[in-house]
């Protein structure tokens, strides 16, 4: 199975991401930034969806769809 980003690059765990996308996240009052770095995520089994950290939100899933590749 190949997850990949916005651009069609070819992601794995471990890789840093940015955010290409203003997101907010559902249950808090936060939103994420465009340009956003979010470091060391984490594949699903899900093609479409990686899991990840960013400040002090543990266990964010995030769709690929907004996701590029630093």
């Amino acid at each position: 199975m190949e997850v990949k980003d916005s651009n069609g690059a070819v992601l794995k765990d471990g890789d840093n991401v940015t955010l290409i996308k203003d997101l907010k996240v559902k249950g808090t009052s936060t939103t994420l930034k465009r340009g956003t770095l979010v470091k060391g995520i984490r594949l699903t089994d899900d093609p479409d969806e990686v899991e990840c950290r960013v400040e002090k939100i543990k266990g964010l899933v995030l769709r690929t769809e907004f996701l590029k590749k630093a």
